[in-house]
């Protein structure tokens, strides 16, 4: 089984991958400290909005109280004359001169006794409940003002004064006020907005900051736009990713441009190369790098080394093939020469036991004959002997010599075309000569038929030659242990297999190593 990357392992990543991750843990940090510096940047001037916001809400909250204080105390001192004595008029003058200066701006006042008869200023309705447990009571009319009220002593006078909210206004405005600026008296869980901020939307950045005003419980708050989030201010956050996600991808792809993928190129060039080919010298001198062409023209140069290796070998081989073909040219030739003086010297033997001896070394000559004949026919594609063409051939032979008594003998033939090494047809064309041999000196009017057919074992056939005259008989075990059996074992071993003889159906039987089939 094929083993799998294992996750993580960065030895099995490629060189690009690599580049790039060495490039993004390099140029990250430096992304992150610019990033950093701009928050710094955008949170420095926010620091200063809200200091510059505290001195103007203390501003505006201590001219609040300058003014609601005086006040209060002035409403107080005729408070406390006027409950001595309810016709004290001079006191309830002081108290109006106080008022009168605020008066064009709808500040208003009233000195009640118990029954709420006026013992001072003029009265107005509450349009909201103020509290009894504090010494200076405050609430807020929403949209229009605030209310302050005092009490005297017990089952005494009480005072109450009324201030506009755009009266509280124009005492809030700081002289250091920016363009942006909001304000608001808070009273409790109510509050009254004495200025706003032009266009302000949901979206934008607020610094808020209160200040306690010094009377009940009044306090001012105060707002204004903090430094806006502008396009500029995203592109200066930004800008340094967008730096390191560019920097890492250029090298990953100058490096994969220049580098990975002419070397997948060069690779692959050498991976389809064949010997006796060339490399191809254009795609080499078109990778971008230098260095890579250099390793390029070394293998083209070894491709070209190698090619006139090749060619020389095939040379040598085309120049080894002529001469072999001339061998074996030579040697049928010679086996026919030889094959032919037997024969001229049979016809002048003295005797018919001369004749037959003549006539038998000749069958055999006749076989190696045959043999090399078949074989210098199939040099040119060196395939193997076809042992069809070759028994075919033989048989014919041993008809054409055979002794006078066997002169009609008949040769059967199943010969599957198998193709065969010289050596094994050699081996073959002896055994057979030697077998049909044997049975036409033991009955020459016997049929003989060989047959070769697959065997049950892979690159084998089995060679089977029957006759009548291989039944068990005393001459088949006379010839057999006198001339033919030792012969033919021999060439059994030549096989390296063993020859079996049935002697009930009369036959002998091999098995030969095949290269194939035709």
């Amino acid at each position: 089984m094929k083993d799998r990357p294992a996750f993580g392992d960065p030895s099995r990543l490629t060189t690009g991958a690599k580049l790039f991750l060495i490039l993004s843990a390099a140029l990250l940090p430096l992304a992150l400290i610019a990033i950093f510096a701009t928050l710094q940047t955008s949170r420095v001037a926010d620091e200063e909005a809200r200091a510059r916001l505290r001195v103007a809400a203390d501003e505006s909250a201590r001219s609040i109280a300058i003014e609601l204080i005086g006040d209060m105390v002035a409403l107080r001192v005729a408070l406390n004359a006027l409950g001595a004595d309810a016709a004290d008029a001079p006191s309830c003058a002081r108290v109006q001169g106080v008022f009168a200066q605020q008066a064009v701006d709808g500040t208003r006042f009233a000195v009640l006794d118990r029954s709420g008869r006026v013992l001072c200023g003029a009265n107005f309705a509450l349009p909201v409940a103020l509290p009894s447990d504090q010494p200076i009571a405050a609430a807020v009319v929403p949209g229009k003002g605030l209310i302050l009220a005092i009490s005297g002593k017990r089952n005494g006078p009480t005072a109450r004064a009324f201030f506009p909210q755009p009266f509280l206004a124009t005492l809030g405005t700081p002289t250091s006020r920016s363009s942006g600026f909001s304000s608001a008296i808070v009273v409790r869980d109510q509050e009254l907005v004495l200025d706003t901020i032009d266009n302000a939307g949901p979206l934008d950045r607020m610094e808020t900051t209160s200040a306690d005003i010094g009377i009940g419980d009044l306090a001012l708050r105060a707002s204004v736009r903090s430094a806006p989030v502008t396009s500029s201010l995203i592109v200066a956050m930004l800008l340094p990713l967008l730096m390191w996600a560019a920097a890492a991808g250029i090298g990953w792809f100058v490096v994969d441009r220049l580098l990975i993928r002419p070397l997948r190129q060069l690779r692959a060039s050498v991976a389809a190369y064949t010997p006796g080919e060339l490399i191809d010298p254009g795609q080499v001198r078109a990778l971008p790098a230098q260095e890579i062409r250099e390793l390029g023209d070394t293998f083209r140069a070894i491709s070209r080394t190698v090619a006139l290796h090749e060619a020389g070998l095939a040379e040598g081989l085309v120049r080894q093939t002529k001469l072999t073909r001339e061998v074996h040219h030579r040697v049928k030739n010679n086996l026919q020469v030889i094959s032919s003086l037997i024969n001229f010297h049979a016809r002048a033997a003295p005797s018919a036991d001369a004749i037959a001896a003549y006539a038998s070394i000749q069958r055999r000559v006749d076989a190696l004959a045959v043999v090399h004949r078949n074989h210098f026919a199939e040099m040119e594609e060196n395939r193997g002997l076809n042992l069809r063409a070759v028994i075919g051939e033989l048989s014919s032979n041993i008809r054409a010599t055979a002794p006078e008594g066997a002169s009609s003998v008949s040769i059967a033939l199943d010969v599957d075309p198998f193709l065969v090494t010289q050596d094994v047809a050699v081996a073959v064309a002896f055994l057979v000569t030697e077998s049909m041999e044997l049975a036409m000196s033991c009955d020459p009017s016997a049929q003989i038929r060989v047959a070769i057919k697959p065997s049950e074992i892979e690159k084998r056939a089995v060679l089977r030659v029957v006759s009548r005259a291989f039944v068990e008989s005393e001459e088949l075990r006379m010839l057999i242990s006198s001339r033919y059996g030792r012969v033919m074992e021999g060439l059994s071993r030549q096989l390296r297999s063993p020859l079996h003889h049935d002697p009930l159906v009369g036959a002998y039987e091999i098995a030969v190593a095949v290269l194939g089939r035709d």
